[in-house]
């Protein structure tokens, strides 16, 4: 059944409530239900569920099934003033007519056993946040539960292990695994691909040993924010887009990204037409990489050639850019400030260092109890290597 809103009385369509949905899983359970749904359309709000399809798989095996066409509880009705359920274009895409869905039960029939038969089983699908959708908000709607199975998606595990093909839709992986597929935009044709499908990701991961969960928290670069109000708009990276690759040597990429968000610059998860940097780590250290470049350097490279502004920096240029120091490029810099010719570290607070221009013999520690340490020149540097800022401490 097809989910509308409806307007409040002065006119504004209210927000929809949020999906509290399962969790998104990156792994290979060996127990799982997969699902596939038809549809009148593409959105949850105004088409309908027309066939519903789930089977259930223990150690790579189909062990029980559910299926059932769904009849529509609404209808279109053309210019003539005929009444159906699907047009033409559904209708040659899945075979379904309107004549079978005429005769077809309710989701509101057929909800209770189908929830009973998936129970709290993981669920896999391709594309599967679609089909959850549309199944959270007709569950919702006839029993007032959530549907809210942690679930498993194809394609997003497929791009994960093979981001170099041309897409990752459903009939794309199939052809590219050798997999025959009968019967495309059916629900058991398509259920079966997609489990036969999985299993080889699964035997490709397990070949490769490659360990997909470790992107399951994958920090989203797009989400981070700086707490500063005021930034210097003359720095290369102020405004722009920038997108890293590979592992970083100096800190992680999280660290990184935050330091171009101080900077006024926007951190993104992809290569797209807005990139401006794309800043190179070191791609050894991912198996699944099998030239020397990344997808991200790819499509970075092929934007340049259609035209794109966008600049491929490796990792020590863009330190050189933000302006990260190392221990001695800090010692070098109070050095050049004091004009001393030494200059020793007391300590440090991750990437804070505390210099004094004093050499390290000239360097007592207090008896306070807590190792406190002052140089006997009574003052000291607090040098930030991100950002190269610095601020002169007087010990009274």
């Amino acid at each position: 059944m097809a989910i509308g809103v409806t307007l409040s009385l002065d006119g504004e369509i209210p927000e929809k409530p949020p999906r509290h949905k399962g969790h998104n899983l990156l792994s290979f359970p060996d127990e799982y239900v997969v699902l596939d749904i038809e549809t009148t359309g593409l959105s949850p709000n105004y088409d309908d569920i027309i066939e519903l399809t789930a089977i259930k798989i223990s150690g790579k095996e189909a062990i029980d099934a559910f299926s059932s066409l769904v009849k529509p509880e609404g209808v279109y009705i053309d210019d003539d003033g005929s009444e159906y359920y699907v047009d033409d274009f559904i209708t040659k895409l899945t075979g379904i007519t309107n004549e079978m869905l005429e005769t077809a039960p309710t989701f509101d029939t057929i909800v209770t056993d189908f929830l009973e038969f998936v129970g709290d089983s993981i669920i896999l699908g391709h594309n599967v946040n679609f089909d959850i959708n549309f199944i959270y908000d007709n569950v919702l709607y006839c029993t007032g539960k959530e549907f809210n199975n942690d679930y498993c998606d194809l394609m997003r595990i497929s791009r994960r292990l093979f981001p170099d093909f041309s897409n990752h839709k459903l009939s794309t992986l199939a052809k590219e695994f050798d997999i025959e597929q009968e019967s495309a935009h059916r629900g058991y044709e398509d259920c079966k691909t997609t489990v036969l499908c999985f299993e080889h990701c699964r035997e490709y991961a397990a070949e490769h040993n490659i360990d997909i969960s470790i992107y399951q928290n994958k920090l989203d670069l797009r989400r981070l924010h700086s707490d500063k109000s005021e930034f210097d708009e003359t720095h290369p990276l102020y405004g722009k887009y920038c997108v890293f690759t590979g592992t970083l040597e100096k800190m992680k990429r999280a660290e990184a990204a935050q330091l171009v968000v101080d900077l006024g610059g926007i951190c993104d998860n992809g290569v797209t037409k807005k990139t401006n940097y794309l800043i190179l780590g070191n791609n050894d250290y991912c198996k699944t990489i099998k030239d020397g470049k990344s997808s991200k350097q790819k499509k970075a490279e092929k934007l340049i050639l259609e035209g794109q502004d966008l600049s491929i920096m490796p990792e020590d240029v863009f330190y050189d850019m933000v302006q990260v120091l190392s221990l001695g490029d800090a010692k070098k810099l109070i050095i050049e400030i004091e004009r001393s010719e030494t200059a020793a570290l007391l300590f440090n607070e991750g990437p804070v260092w505390y210099i004094s221009p004093c050499s390290s013999e000239e360097v007592e520690i207090l008896e306070n109890g807590n190792g406190d340490v002052i140089p006997k020149c009574g003052f000291m540097y607090c040098v930030n290597q991100f950002t190269g800022k610095y601020k002169r401490i007087e010990f009274k």
